[in-house]
C-alpha cells in the first residue's frame, strides 16, 4: 500500500468511525468536549474542594486533558488489531493501519478539546499569546509517544489477550505518577524529579503543557529533542518488527 493511499484510507476510515460513534449518542459530537471537562470537574471536587490537596481547575485541566488523550488512545489502540480480526482474515492489510486509525480518531477529537481548553483558560484569566504555539511540538511529541506505546501494546495483545489488563493497570499507574493533579516541583529531591521526568515522558509532557499555557515559560527543549530522537528510533524498530512478523501476527490473531 502506497503512503498516499494509506493516509487517504486512514482519514476516510477514521472519519466514518467517528460519525458512526456520534450517531449512537443523543449529544453526538458534544460528548467529545463534555467527557474531559466532567473528568476535570470530578478531580477538582475531590482533590480541591473535599480534600484541599489539589490545585486550581486550570492546573487540573492542563494535566487531565492531555492524560485522557493518552489513556484513551493507548487503551483503545492496543485492542485495535484484535478487534479487526475479521478484516485481517479477509485482506492482507498492514497491521499498523488499525493502530493508526484508532489514534487518528482520538486525534480528531482532541483538536476540538484543545481548542476548548484554550478558550477556558482565557475565561479563567490566562492571556493567549503567540507563546501558546509552542504547545504544537508538545502535542507532536505526545503523539509519537502514544504511537510507540500503542504499537507495542497492540502487538503484545495480539499474542496474549491478558496484556490488556496490564495495559489498563499501567495507564492507571501513570495517572498517579505523571503529575496530573500534583505539581512536579513538589518533589524536593532533584535527583528523584529528574529520574521521574526521564523515565516517564508523560510527566515531562504534562509539565511542559503547564509551562507553556499557564506560565508563559519555555519547556526544556534539549530534553524534548532527546525524547523525540528516542521515540523516532523506537518507531523505526517497531515498524520493522511489524513488517517481519506481519504474516505470523495475522495467523495468531485469526486462529486465537
Amino acid at each position: 500500500m502506497k503512503v498516499l493511499q494509506f493516509i487517504s484510507l486512514l482519514d476516510l476510515k477514521a472519519r466514518m468511525s467517528l460519525k458512526a460513534e456520534a450517531s449512537k449518542l443523543y449529544l453526538s459530537y458534544l460528548w467529545w468536549v463534555l467527557e474531559p471537562i466532567l473528568w476535570v470537574m470530578a478531580f477538582y471536587f475531590v482533590f480541591t474542594v473535599l480534600l484541599g490537596t489539589g490545585r486550581d481547575i486550570s492546573f487540573l485541566m492542563c494535566g487531565k486533558i492531555p492524560f485522557l488523550w493518552f489513556s484513551k488512545s493507548v487503551t483503545g489502540g492496543s485492542n485495535s488489531i484484535v478487534a479487526n480480526r475479521g478484516l485481517i482474515s479477509q485482506a492482507n492489510v498492514p497491521k499498523q493501519f488499525f493502530i493508526y486509525e484508532s489514534l487518528q480518531e482520538a486525534l480528531y477529537k482532541q483538536w476540538l478539546v484543545f481548542l476548548v481548553l484554550g478558550v477556558l483558560l482565557v475565561m479563567f484569566g490566562y492571556q493567549a499569546t503567540l507563546h501558546w504555539l509552542w504547545v504544537i511540538p508538545i502535542i507532536l511529541i505526545q503523539y509519537l509517544l502514544m504511537l510507540l506505546v500503542t504499537l507495542i501494546g497492540a502487538f503484545l495483545v495480539a499474542y496474549a489477550r491478558d496484556i490488556r489488563m496490564i495495559i489498563n493497570m499501567g495507564v492507571l499507574f501513570l495517572m498517579f505518577m505523571s503529575g496530573v493533579f500534583w505539581d512536579l516541583d513538589r518533589i524536593q529531591d532533584p535527583v528523584k524529579r529528574d529520574l521521574l521526568v526521564t523515565w516517564n515522558p508523560l510527566a515531562y509532557l504534562i509539565d511542559a503543557y503547564r509551562q507553556v499555557l499557564m506560565h508563559q515559560e519555555m519547556f526544556d527543549v534539549t530534553h524534548a529533542l532527546k525524547l523525540t530522537g528516542v521515540l523516532l528510533a523506537g518507531l523505526v524498530v517497531v515498524h520493522f518488527i511489524y513488517r517481519v512478523k506481519s504474516q505470523a501476527l495475522a495467523s495468531k490473531v485469526i486462529n486465537s
